[in-house]
């Protein structure tokens, strides 16, 4: 049995892993933190981390950037391992979460849904193969009208992924317009489209002559990226100290 406590307890991706867990028998969340109120759970909430006193194997973090220094201070004392999902976080917080792997197992990832993780691996070797073969490679997400940045850090994971089946380095491309140039070949075009209440649609387009070949993954809740958070804190119960990321949980 993994014993989880839920950072962001009470937001969106807290309650739906709140759920989730409520459903697999070898989870348990013990606890949860979340500075909010109004919502009841099935565990003890805390306001600060700090103040939880319960024992667990692994923290889950889906709650906010600022809270990330208490949060790893919190998971270095205690020994937990940390499936840190939280986004926005600076450069230094990135860095403190890197040397925090080599005392505790570190999960993070720019995404934790199983099928991103899965696609980033298919997409090294069918770049190694159709890169070659003289291919165009194009990548379109869309997402709901909230979402602020632009691309999605999925997306540049994608295209980091195929960056790692290429001989020599490509371009990325976020804008074409005002150019007035024919596409060059050693480039990778990445568009965003903001719409409605898309969850997220990732497109990976090798584009050649006479045939388009596109690798498509489609999000219809954020279950999914909470599937993948279970399957991670699961993942570093009992993981040795390490930096890891989805690519090692689906092995």
């Amino acid at each position: 049995m993994t014993r989880i406590i839920m950072c962001g307890c009470n937001g969106k991706m807290g309650q739906t892993i709140t759920r989730i867990v409520s459903e697999d028998p070898a989870a348990e969340i013990v606890a949860g933190v979340d500075p909010f109120d109004g919502i009841t759970n099935p565990y003890p909430v805390f306001a600060d981390i700090k103040d939880c006193n319960v024992e667990a194997d692994v923290v889950i973090d889906f709650s906010s950037a600022k809270a990330a220094d208490g949060l790893m201070d919190y998971c270095e004392e205690k020994g937990l391992g940390l499936v840190l999902c939280t986004t926005g976080l600076s450069e230094e917080q990135i860095e403190r979460a890197k040397a925090l792997a080599a005392k505790i197992p570190v999960l993070r990832s720019a995404n934790m849904s199983l099928g991103i993780n899965l696609l980033e691996k298919l997409l090294v070797d069918a770049t190694k193969v159709l890169a070659e073969a003289g291919f165009d490679i194009e990548i379109v997400e869309k997402h709901h009208n909230l979402k602020k940045d632009s691309p999605s850090g999925t997306a540049l994971a994608l295209a980091d992924a195929v960056s790692e089946g290429l001989d020599e380095p490509y371009e990325y491309v976020y804008d074409r317009s005002g150019r007035s140039i024919q596409r060059p070949k050693k480039e990778i075009g990445i568009s965003a489209v903001r719409g409605g209440t898309i969850v997220g649609d990732h497109d990976v387009i090798f584009a050649g002559e006479d045939e388009v070949i596109t690798f498509s993954h489609r999000a219809y809740s954020k279950a999914v990226f909470g599937k993948g958070a279970v399957q991670a804190a699961k993942f570093l119960q009992g993981a040795s100290a390490g930096l890891y990321t989805m690519s090692d949980v689906i092995g």
